[in-house]
């Protein structure tokens, strides 16, 4: 049995979780998910059925781990020797923006590819205020440096990446000058490229 088992459908956030798989250098078995027909045992780890899920196979026992941003902050703690986790000074970008990225930068999203429309005066009671703001934020910090983190690649880079690379890929984010720079840096690495591939052939496998 692998270290962990891994719950996906190539066409989901599951390609998050196996891009971080890569970079943390973790061995795994993946268990495709059809959207119909979710299987037992992964309804028996996750009640929500949601994928990605991973398990961890853990000398102490099994551990699961759902949402997209926890398995990536997990990966990083359960893999130190990949140095993906976060220094002393680098903890403050690194939640953050990880953070940021899981929360008022995907609900922006979802709420303007929904086509929902928070009034001005009440953009206050949402918790990404508008989605210009939002996207103004991010692209400031990422037009300032390398990586979430300043000069080195970190975890947050795959979860914030993500959202960046995902975006620009389906239009839901614009294409500014930071985001594609950004997203050309993260094309180039090893673990993205390895990923993707696998992905990508699942996805035109089941299109034939």
């Amino acid at each position: 049995m692998a270290e962990y088992t891994f719950f996906t459908n190539p066409m989901s956030r599951g390609q998050i979780a196996r891009w971080a798989l890569h970079e943390a250098g973790a061995d795994y078995d993946q268990v495709l998910v059809p959207w119909a027909d979710k299987p037992a045992e992964l309804l028996a780890a996750n009640p929500m059925g949601k994928v990605p899920t991973l398990v961890h196979h853990a000398v102490s026992g099994d551990r699961t781990i759902s949402e997209a941003a926890a398995i990536c902050a997990y990966l990083a703690d359960a893999h130190p020797g990949a140095e993906l986790a976060p220094r002393e000074t680098e903890r403050a970008d690194y939640y953050r923006w990880m953070f940021f990225a899981a929360g008022p930068v995907e609900q922006a999203i979802v709420a303007k590819s929904m086509g929902w429309e928070t009034p001005k005066e009440r953009e206050m009671m949402v918790g990404f205020g508008s989605f210009d703001r939002v996207l103004a934020t991010l692209e400031e910090h990422l037009g300032a440096g390398d990586w979430v983190c300043g000069e080195r690649f970190t975890m947050a880079d795959v979860y914030v990446g993500s959202q960046v690379d995902w975006g620009l890929a389906f239009g839901t984010m614009p294409s500014l000058p930071a985001f594609e720079a950004y997203a050309e840096r993260l094309r180039e690495r090893d673990g993205y490229k390895a990923a993707k591939a696998i992905d990508n052939k699942l996805i035109e496998e089941s299109q034939k």
